[in-house]
């Protein structure tokens, strides 16, 4: 399944995630996929700190390596942001009364993903903790 499926999948089944042009921003996601990357998960949100701000959507892709976060822009260019187990902290997650947030804590900087349904959020928590701490075991053994 490739992740524009995968995060299709993934609205279809939290519907009230907000989300634009997903398939724009699975092609940029697709795009930086590694030969030797196997996609574990995908999903989509909005790249802010603040629900009110509906207009960044991203995909985030979660893969056996690393996890990666990607926008195409509107008229021209794209955002892309890869984090690697080196670079994850840890992950934090707010619920709201109607939305969700998914905090991703690196060394640089803390990944604020909001305005994701709230019955997802169990979901994404649990694909992003297991995969970082499994790919941490095996780099330490």
């Amino acid at each position: 399944m490739n992740i524009y499926q995968q995060a299709l999948s993934f609205k279809q089944k939290y519907p009230k995630t907000i989300a634009w042009r997903i398939k724009a921003h699975s092609k940029i996601a697709q795009m930086h996929i590694n030969p030797d990357e196997e996609v574990k998960y995908a999903f989509v949100a909005q790249k802010n700190a603040h629900s009110y701000e509906i207009f960044r959507t991203f995909v985030i892709v979660i893969t056996d390596k690393r996890i990666i976060v990607a926008q195409k822009r509107l008229l021209f260019g794209y955002l892309f942001i890869s984090i690697t187990p080196e670079m994850y902290n840890d992950i934090s997650i707010i619920m709201g009364i109607l939305w969700g947030k998914v905090c991703i804590d690196t060394v640089k900087e803390v990944v604020m993903l909001s305005n994701i349904e709230k019955e997802a959020l169990p979901e994404i928590e649990t694909a992003i903790s297991q995969t970082m701490m499994k790919i941490k075991e095996e780099s330490t053994s």
